[in-house]
């Protein structure tokens, strides 16, 4: 295992993703369906529009694929949520 610490063949360079695919389809790791599972898995646990820019799938394959799963993420506001609304100020709460 340990001459995948630096798997390229040459310094510097990676190894590609179809050399890869083949190792790890040799140690019996089926790629397709590890892909499709990690997918599933990262919906059950973030809204699909965030997952859908991460991986670079369109957003409605990820609500699809949400829906399949029976995720809970239906209701997600897409957008910058790093600034407030226009004319919204924090208030007092009562636990102050």
């Amino acid at each position: 295992m340990l001459r995948w610490l630096f798997p390229g063949r040459r310094t510097g360079q990676p190894l590609g993703s179809n050399h890869l695919t083949v190792l790890l389809n040799q140690v019996g790791i089926p790629i397709a369906a590890a892909r499709g599972a990690a997918t599933r898995q990262q919906l059950l646990e973030l809204p699909a529009p965030v997952v859908a820019d991460a991986l670079g799938y369109h957003d409605k394959t990820t609500s699809r694929l949400r829906n399949e799963t029976g995720g809970t993420w239906s209701r997600y506001a897409a957008g910058d949520h790093g600034r407030s609304p226009a004319g919204w100020a924090p208030g007092e709460t009562s636990d102050s």
